[in-house]
């Protein structure tokens, strides 16, 4: 993990305000969703990215129910389907 050497609080209900610099750097915009990992005393803040159910792809998605499976998992179930 490469050190940015700012720090910031947490105010009372522990928020945080990303710098702008970071922001501007990962290309987050206001109302972005993130998702949060811990990682043993770290906590690692991700842009979130819709992806495959099944394979993790982040490509040619399909919503099933409230799923998102993406066209190559869902050829290889109906190929399975077939059999």
């Amino acid at each position: 993990m490469k050190s940015t050497g700012m720090v910031r609080k947490t105010d009372k209900l522990g928020r945080i305000v990303i710098p702008i610099e970071i922001r501007k750097k990962l290309k987050i915009k206001p109302y972005d969703e993130l998702e949060l990992f811990s990682e043993g005393e770290n906590i690692i803040l991700k842009k979130f990215e819709e992806s495959c159910t099944f394979c993790g792809s982040t490509t040619n998605l399909i919503r099933q129910k409230d799923k998102l499976i993406c066209e190559k998992c869902i050829k290889e179930s109906y190929k399975k389907i077939q059999k």
